[in-house]
């Protein structure tokens, strides 16, 4: 990394770092783009030319490493190994459903789940990993990624984190959910 990529990640770092702070403090609406630039000592333009999607992206990355974990967790997976319950084990491990988060991470996702504006931008995060994740379960499968039920599978399991994260026992939800997935949905109770 060059000297100004290095430069670019330590201001988004300080930006992501005041603005988990602020939010932590004074809760996420009690906070302004201008307090997070004062807080990170730049400028409001400056918090804009790094973070174009406005105050919900600066605590959360681009999910570009989202897309990897995802489909490496498909294309990795023992032998034997179905697609969901390599899905499901990847994101047991992760995010709301994680239960050996550091402080630090625990706060940052408490944060999320509790906070409107931060759950639907991080949805946005995962849904955008849709066709690299159907385009994997499409390999895996032998079917074509544009085929409705592949695209639908990874929409599915997508959706989780929004439908499971801020359960009681997010854990249990996310269980319940692939189990349903795993086995379709049954006629009678």
């Amino acid at each position: 990394m060059g000297r100004r990529e290095r430069k670019k990640a330590q201001i988004r770092q300080a930006l992501s770092d005041a603005a988990l702070r602020l939010f932590c403090e004074h809760g996420y609406d009690g906070v302004t783009v201008a307090q997070i630039a004062d807080e990170a000592d730049v400028s409001i333009a400056t918090v804009f030319a790094h973070v174009p999607d406005g105050k919900e992206a600066l605590i959360f990355d681009d999910g570009a490493e989202r897309r990897v974990w995802l489909v490496a967790a498909v294309r990795d997976r023992p032998p034997g190994q179905s697609v969901l319950d390599a899905l499901r084990r990847c994101m047991a491990a992760r995010g709301p459903f994680a239960d050996d988060l550091p402080p630090e991470l625990r706060r940052k996702r408490d944060l999320i789940v509790n906070t409107p504006a931060l759950r639907e931008y991080s949805r946005k995060l995962w849904i955008a990993s849709e066709g690299a994740l159907a385009e994997a379960i499409a390999a895996e499968s032998g079917r074509d990624p544009s085929d409705m039920t592949v695209r639908a599978l990874a929409r599915y399991v997508l959706e989780i984190p929004e439908l499971a994260g801020a359960e009681p026992d997010s854990l249990a939800a996310l269980n319940a959910i692939f189990d349903l997935l795993v086995s379709g949905w049954p006629e009678s109770p």
